[in-house]
Order: structure tokens, then sequence, then C-alpha cells
């Protein structure tokens, strides 16, 4: 898995941790669109 994220950050112009990141951030908006709007994730509970 670490040399297929290795590619897609160099196809990306990423750095591995920067692309790590990045899929880190996309899932975390893609669950809040799932939960609805009403619905407070845990981080911005706890913020």
């Amino acid at each position: 898995m670490l040399k297929e994220l290795e590619a897609w950050a160099q196809q990306d112009f990423r750095s591995l941790n920067g692309q790590i990141e990045y899929l880190l951030s996309d899932a975390l908006k893609k669950q809040k669109r799932s939960r609805g709007k009403d619905t407070k994730s845990d981080f911005e509970s706890e913020n």
C-alpha cells in the first residue's frame, strides 16, 4: 500500500505526507456530508 501511495503522490506532485493528509481530509469531508448538516462530528464537538 505504501508503494501505491508514493506513486499516487508523485502523480499529483505531492509528498507522501501531503498525499496522506489530502486523503484523510477528503475522507473527513465525505463523512460529514453523509452524516447530514445537523449532526456535528466528534472533532467539531471537541473544539
